[in-house]
């Protein structure tokens, strides 16, 4: 699940998380520790103009900061970035950053980047708007050379070059996952040639296998035969019955018929789903995780 409160864009945040705390965040990423999800996830952005405000609002935690927190009162969950707007930061810094938190929390760090898509950010900080999708490119690559194994990590490239520049701490994993965000053509071709998982953002279930099927081909026409983790954000969840009104899109009632509509995500090549449950307060969506992962996760197979 993608964190509330570290994110408020008008699309999705619920009333309750403009007055949320750090506290509440503990508590949120305790229960999906304890409820077995697979990761917790934070977004990126540096500053938002005045005039997106309206829509995304300006409360973006920075994820490094956050899952930094969170790494240290969580056991098991994962950590993941999505996404991390590489572009606006030199692969080197990127790498510095998240390689610690790799090692602080044990090997528990999954990257997840993307290309950006706010004007404005790219100017304050001196980065390529225009190209930010090469530059993302061959971040990556970087990216790869910076948190492999090696202490003094090699890459030169047309935009970065770096060589006999030791970093520690070094990554726990081997080879820490890249998983590319976005769901345009350019995005899928990244994440299919590039990526070690693919972020889909707001496909709906209709558009996922013709997605998924794209992202096979590109794959093997460019000669990767490495799996590929793919992924989902489901519609909005509530488990039970609510007593409000949830919204005609959520997915709600028994676990037993959430899990029958989540499987067939599973059917179309899906191997993670992102989930997001409607929520009044921060003890309702604590409750609803902790209903997801007793009686819905059961029942997915």
């Amino acid at each position: 699940m993608q964190l509330p409160i570290q994110s408020q864009s008008t699309i999705y945040a619920e009333p309750w998380e403009e007055d949320g705390t750090p506290a509440d965040l503990v508590e949120i990423a305790r229960a999906a520790d304890r409820a077995g999800f697979a990761y917790v996830a934070s977004c990126d952005h540096v500053a938002i103009p005045r005039r997106l405000a309206p829509a995304m609002g300006t409360i973006w935690y920075d994820p490094l900061a956050t899952l930094a927190f969170l790494a240290g009162v969580t056991e098991r969950v994962r950590l993941l970035s999505h996404v991390a707007i590489v572009g606006l930061r030199h692969p080197l810094v990127t790498a510095k950053q998240y390689a610690t938190l790799d090692h602080l929390s044990e090997g528990r760090l999954i990257l997840g980047v993307g290309a950006g898509h706010v004007r404005e950010e790219f100017d304050a900080v001196g980065a390529d708007f225009e190209r930010r999708g090469a530059v993302l490119d061959e971040a990556i690559d970087a990216l790869r050379a910076a948190l492999g194994p090696d202490e003094f990590p090699v890459h030169h490239g047309k935009l970065y070059d770096f060589e006999g520049l030791g970093q520690r701490p070094r990554p726990v994993q081997e080879r820490v996952p890249v998983w590319v965000g976005g769901s345009s053509p350019a995005a899928v071709r990244r994440a299919a040639v590039r990526g070690d998982g693919w972020l889909p953002q707001g496909d709906p279930r209709e558009r996922l296998p013709e997605q998924i099927a794209k992202l096979h081909r590109i794959r093997a026409e460019a000669g990767v035969d490495a799996p590929v983790v793919v992924g989902a954000i489901t519609e909005p969840l509530y488990v039970g019955t609510p007593g409000w009104n949830v919204g005609r899109r959520t997915l709600h009632g028994a676990p037993e018929a959430l899990a029958e509509s989540l499987r067939a995500y599973r059917a179309m090549g899906v191997h993670q789903i992102q989930v997001r449950f409607r929520s009044r307060s921060r003890i309702e969506l604590t409750d609803q995780i902790a209903a997801f992962g007793a009686d819905v996760a059961p029942h997915l197979g």
